[in-house]
């Protein structure tokens, strides 16, 4: 409520800053049109106040998850104010990459070699100045896996780093494979990553968040593994849950306009630089000539990676399947308005059948959106909900034990 009365003490004083110019010049003689604006903006924060700001809807598989969370990750229960004039689910995903800051990180990377060969681009925020944890082999550490397309300087991750430097972390971001690709449903890679981390401070409390696709993958790794992981716990953002719902969602003409396309492009340009890589397994000529994310999978994705069908890769990539096998606390934040993840795919009933997961699910937010506050250039919900909740599992965690 503090967040509200600051955020609608603003916007009265710019709304009266603005009447008072109005009055000046003399558009309100008749008083007709000072009464529009102020029936206007009261009809709006009503509106607002009733049909938007709303308390997340918390689903748990069990009840000492659920009261874990009201204890020591409190957000997760507090109502969500989306930015006033910036709710809806497609303004917030294309202004968050616009809107937030990128506070200023400095990483040393590290390359590590897997089996096939290859190499896995590691970038590291070693916090040496932490004052809560100066011996480094017990410094918490947080894996951060980026989105489709996505890398270690993304606002959301340098948020999520910033926001929880005080708490005296050490933060290792996966930048990508070396001349490799993108499949949710491959955990090979991130199975190479976490027993690399886990080796080098086996005795740190070590801790895992996915955003969007990063989050499929994480899910995925969990639920084939089971609670035979290193990690003590982990949280996604903006999950697809069903990857066939999704491929619908963004197939639909707008979303696809503002989204699918731009994607497939990203997609075609990553892959078209180590071409040379891929054309004995592929027809690159019509894998570039793809128009959505599904034909780039079908023609592409799913034959890279030996799948007899798209069918089959889009089955063993949802990671809604694998929910009921996850071993550890896991905390998982969509919103129902996420055109990349309706609303009807979010796996509810397989949710309550695990005690180890939680579903945090607002009413607004978008994708990777979760705008708040007038001019929402610092930390969002969804940065907020991370912060909480790796501070709880490493400080509380043992209770859930």
């Amino acid at each position: 409520m503090q967040r509200l009365a600051m955020d609608l003490r603003m916007l009265s004083r710019e709304l009266s800053l603005y009447l008072e110019h109005q009055a000046r010049v003399g558009f309100f003689g008749s008083g007709v049109g000072l009464s529009l604006i102020l029936g206007f903006s009261v009809a709006y924060a009503f509106y607002y106040l009733s049909s938007i700001a709303k308390k997340p809807q918390l689903v748990t598989g069990g009840e000492s998850f659920s009261r874990f969370l009201q204890d020591h990750c409190p957000v997760v229960t507090e109502t969500y104010y989306p930015t006033v004039w910036c709710w809806e689910s497609r303004g917030q995903t294309l202004l968050r990459p616009f809107i937030t800051s990128k506070p200023p990180v400095e990483y040393r990377n590290e390359l590590i070699k897997t089996a096939d060969g290859g190499q896995i681009s590691l970038d590291w925020f070693d916090n040496d100045n932490s004052t809560c944890y100066m011996d480094a082999s017990s410094r918490p550490t947080i894996l951060l896996l980026p989105g489709l397309t996505g890398t270690s300087k993304e606002s959301y991750i340098l948020h999520m780093i910033h926001l929880s430097e005080e708490l005296g972390y050490r933060y290792q971001g996966v930048a990508g494979r070396i001349s490799w690709t993108y499949c949710c449903a491959n955990t090979e890679d991130l199975e190479t990553v976490i027993h690399h981390v886990h080796s080098l401070y086996p005795s740190a409390p070590f801790l895992a968040a996915g955003v969007s696709m990063g989050g499929m993958l994480l899910l995925n790794y969990l639920g084939k593994i089971g609670s035979k992981t290193p990690l003590m716990a982990a949280a996604t953002f903006s999950v697809g849950w069903n990857t066939f719902a999704c491929s619908e969602s963004l197939e639909k003409p707008l979303n696809w306009l503002l989204f699918n396309y731009y994607l497939t492009t990203c997609l075609q340009s990553s892959v078209n630089k180590h071409r040379h890589m891929f054309v004995k397994q592929v027809d690159m000529d019509h894998v570039m000539k793809a128009k959505s994310i599904r034909e780039f999978d079908k023609r592409f994705t799913s034959v890279m990676f030996g799948y007899r069908t798209i069918d089959d890769y889009y089955t063993d990539a949802s990671p809604s399947r694998r929910l009921t096998s996850v071993g550890i606390p896991v905390l998982c934040l969509n919103s129902v308005d996420d055109v990349f993840s309706p609303s009807h795919a979010i796996p509810i009933e397989t949710a309550k059948q695990n005690p180890n997961v939680a579903l945090v699910l607002t009413s607004y937010g978008g994708h990777i959106g979760f705008l708040e506050g007038i001019w929402p250039r610092q930390s969002t919900y969804m940065d907020r909900v991370f912060k909480q909740f790796v501070q709880a599992m490493v400080e509380h965690g043992h209770e859930l034990s």
